[in-house]
């Protein structure tokens, strides 16, 4: 009689929905009558998604997946104001309605589950939690059923649902036209119609939708499954190595990450929002006065470009404890020897650039792809003709420091055991930053780059370095969700497919850089390598490099410091390719790096974005437009200017005839006085784009 009355209970309540709202965001949850729990958004009177499932399926069979009684709900109220160590903005508003929703099953064992949704003026944000109790304690995930039903059959911007890459062109078509099918597999062939997030989204009526996740720990990453029928979407999460299916692993009291919705009636306000960032926890850290924001240069492009090389010998199958690395032979164009090393160092020194990377640098290069190695590098020996202490002191005498570089092969158990002794060396020899890679398969054999497994190695990687005091930018790792804001040493991620493409492959097309921002960037920053200026690679390699290029103007990679956030930016290209063009190269000397303000004054996605920011403590603002395949002409209004005070602007834009495939290098610099009033004029040619300083005039 109990539990007919609690269903009994259920049913009534399901007739009057819980509601919570922020502006014209609004959530509705409700108990269906078989008691499975599902939820509504709506933006205004339009509907967002429709009704929709929720529910968490366990090993054992008695998951969250209904039927389910509600014990009680509460609504809350939160606005407050915090000031991240570094950002896009100097402070960030954090207002929402929260819902809570308290269920329980209608067994004898009672297990309860929580759902907690809060509710932005720009979107939401939900989450299972499962909360200590006697009746449960260890719970294997095996299948998560949230879902987001579509109203209609949107224009979608996606990449392939791949658990090992990200590493993707967008495809740009309707929901029912998701099919992946005849797209060339990176690591792993994804299933036809299952997507990556972040996806983006954009309604006939004038909505703009991201779906995607925050705060992302001890759990596989969201991907979705896409129903070309009824435009639903269904959760996918990867799964473990262990071949039941298994996706999570877990302990009470636990909770899953937050599955995002942002939406706006303009593309704009998607790149403003904060609604990620909001979802994640404070910083862990309480000192972090040690993290500093820069640019750099590196031994690295030249590889690319086949210019160099990684490895230091050309001999192969060599085993890491037992060969004798002083007695190989060098193949003669080893990039990362002392000399070469020193010459970055003298470049970054001379422009005002704070570090130099350094790729290449230690042993074990000549046989690391793809035999699915567990030693392949040991991290703290370099190769004979890399001075580490002679560098070290040559670095500190110029005012730079060297980045230290760790690739991991995707060898991961065994850069776990050399973590610690890594960091040390790094920290002995004054290095400040590490860059990751985890190129290739997995190992522990069969885990997936974005399953829970490897997610938690990216999270313990960012606290070890914390401990540390060391710097983090990850490549080849599973997308951000916001934890920048807990880990603010987590500095950037590549995880999309970066500029080094357009070096040894078929490129990434001009409206690449377009979506980008309102894809892959809405989690967090992304280490994209911008600043090339020898577009056409022939002159370094032509045997090798015969008709690439990188598919932009040389203004839009300028201006790409500016609509690619990062806090870490890259001059990617060789320095014999900046003194060429130094008076271009001035744009990138200037650019900041860490923002008190920005504003995406236009934006579609897959065609054009216009950003403007002001520097951190400075009045100087600096200004990205970028457009696609197609020339543009934009008109930009200068009221972010401090009225009442001049300015001089020094453009750099397109040069006349200028395109990214014909005439990718032609460009024009011009000063001209501006204040709060004046409307510049921008000409973007095809592929191009126009990058922007605004400084005090006099100064």
């Amino acid at each position: 009689m109990l539990l007919l009355t609690a269903s009994y209970q259920a049913a009534a309540q399901a007739r009057a929905p819980l509601t919570a709202r922020q502006d014209k965001v609004s959530l509705q949850f409700a108990l269906a009558p078989d008691g499975r729990p599902s939820y509504a958004v709506f933006y205004g009177p339009k509907p967002v998604i429709l009704p929709s499932r929720l529910g968490l399926a366990f090993a054992d069979g008695k998951g969250f997946d209904g039927p389910l009684v509600l014990l009680g709900s509460e609504v809350t109220e939160v606005d407050d104001t915090w000031q991240p160590v570094w950002g896009e903005v100097r402070s960030i508003r954090n207002h929402y309605q929260q819902l809570t929703v308290h269920l329980r099953q209608p067994a004898a064992t009672g297990r309860r589950l929580d759902l907690v949704f809060r509710v932005f003026a720009d979107g939401v944000g939900f989450r299972y939690e499962v909360p200590a109790q006697p009746s449960l304690a260890y719970f294997t995930v095996q299948d998560e059923h949230t879902e987001f039903n579509l109203p209609a059959n949107h224009k979608a911007f996606w990449i392939p649902g791949d658990y090992d890459s990200n590493e993707y062109t967008y495809s740009t078509t309707r929901l029912s036209e998701v099919n992946s099918a005849g797209i060339e597999a990176i690591q792993l062939k994804s299933a036809p119609r299952r997507v990556q997030t972040p996806l983006m989204l954009r309604s006939d009526d004038g909505l703009y939708v991201n779906l995607h996740e925050a705060a992302l720990v001890n759990y596989p990453a969201l991907m979705l499954n896409v129903d070309p029928k009824t435009f639903g979407l269904s959760s996918q999460l990867v799964p473990d190595a262990s071949g039941t299916g298994a996706k999570a692993y877990l302990q009470a009291p636990e909770h899953t990450p937050w599955r995002t919705i942002v939406v706006a009636d303009n593309a704009p306000a998607v790149l403003a929002s904060k609604l990620i960032l909001n979802l994640n926890e404070p910083p862990k850290l309480t000192d972090t006065g040690w993290i500093q924001p820069q640019k750099f240069v590196g031994v690295w492009w030249e590889m690319h470009v086949n210019k160099a090389s990684w490895n230091y010998a050309d001999t192969t199958n060599l085993k890491l404890a037992d060969t004798n690395w002083n007695a190989l032979k060098s193949n003669g164009h080893h990039g990362a020897n002392t000399a070469n090393v020193k010459r970055y160092i003298d470049f970054a020194a001379a422009h005002g650039l704070q570090s130099v990377l350094v790729e290449g640098w230690n042993v074990g290069w000549e046989d690391w792809a793809n035999n699915w190695k567990e030693e392949v590098f040991d991290f703290v020996t370099p190769y004979p003709d890399f001075a580490v202490a002679e560098l070290q002191q040559y670095a500190q005498g110029k005012g730079v420091q060297l980045m230290m570089h760790h690739e991991t092969s995707s060898s991961v158990t065994n850069y776990e055991r050399r973590q610690p002794a890594a960091y040390r060396f790094m920290q002995e020899h004054h290095y400040a930053a590490v860059k990751t890679g985890y190129v290739g398969r997995i190992i522990p054999r069969g885990e997936h780059h974005d399953g829970q497994w490897m997610v938690n190695h990216y999270v313990r990687t960012a606290r070890l370095t914390a401990d540390h005091r060391l710097m983090v930018d990850m490549h080849e790792s599973v997308r951000p969700t916001g934890l920048h804001r807990t880990y603010p040493n987590w500095l950037a991620n590549e995880a999309a497919r970066g500029n080094e493409f357009n070096a040894w492959s078929s490129g990434n097309p001009p409206e690449h850089e377009t979506i980008l921002p309102f894809t892959r960037l809405m989690g967090g920053p992304m280490d994209y390598t911008p600043g090339i200026f020898q577009i056409k690679l022939d002159d370094w390699n032509p045997a090798r490099n015969k008709g690439r290029q990188v598919h932009t103007t040389l203004a839009k990679q300028l201006a790409l410091y500016v609509t690619m956030y990062s806090p870490l930016q890259m001059a990617a290209d060789l320095p014999e390719a900046y003194e060429q063009h130094l008076d271009a190269f001035r744009f990138i000397e200037d650019v900041a790096v860490d923002w008190d303000d920005t504003r995406i004054l236009a934006a579609e996605p897959g065609d054009y974005i216009t950003t403007v920011r002001k520097a951190k403590g400075k009045d100087e603002w600096y200004l990205g437009a970028i457009t696609d395949e197609n020339a543009r002409a934009q008109s930009v209004k200068l009221d972010f200017l401090t009225p009442g005070r001049q300015y001089e602007a020094t453009i750099y834009a397109d040069g006349k005839g200028a395109s990214w495939d014909q005439n990718p290098m032609a460009y024009q610099i011009r000063r001209q006085q501006v204040d709060h009033k004046t409307v510049l004029k921008l000409l973007l040619a095809p592929g191009g784009g126009a990058a922007v300083s605004f400084k005090p005039a006099g100064k």
